[in-house]
């Protein structure tokens, strides 16, 4: 049985950084933040293989957000910097069972309460 804690999230000025950590109990594959804003659909933010080989990232945050894992910690975060008044949402951490990275959430099948991240223009 595989259970996800976030944490991390908040309210930040625009251009600001904040680290979401998502803390891992279970063996997990593939490690994945999702995003939802109101009124939207939850998207895909970024993920990255177990041993962090393989590791994607939306276009909407590539260069601003990094993905990382500590095995050793059993912890995942994601790096958010020079954020927007449109990352406003609730981020969740995922895990999938699948080895390689999947984008949609239908694919994977853990998933933590989810974090409010605010960004304040």
């Amino acid at each position: 049985q595989v259970q996800l804690v976030e944490s991390g999230g908040g309210l930040v000025q625009a251009g600001g950084s904040l680290r979401l950590s998502c803390a891992v109990s279970g063996r997990t594959t593939t490690m994945a933040w999702f995003r939802q804003a109101p009124g939207k659909e939850r998207e895909f933010v970024a993920a990255l293989s177990r041993s962090g080989g393989s590791i994607s990232t939306a276009d909407s945050v590539k260069g601003r957000f990094t993905i990382s894992r500590d095995n050793a910690k059993n912890t995942v975060y994601l790096q958010m910097n020079s954020l927007k008044p449109e990352d406003t949402a609730i981020y969740y951490c995922a895990s999938s069972d699948y080895l390689g990275i999947t984008y949609s959430p239908s694919a994977y099948a853990y998933w933590g309460q989810g974090t409010q991240v605010t960004v304040s223009s």
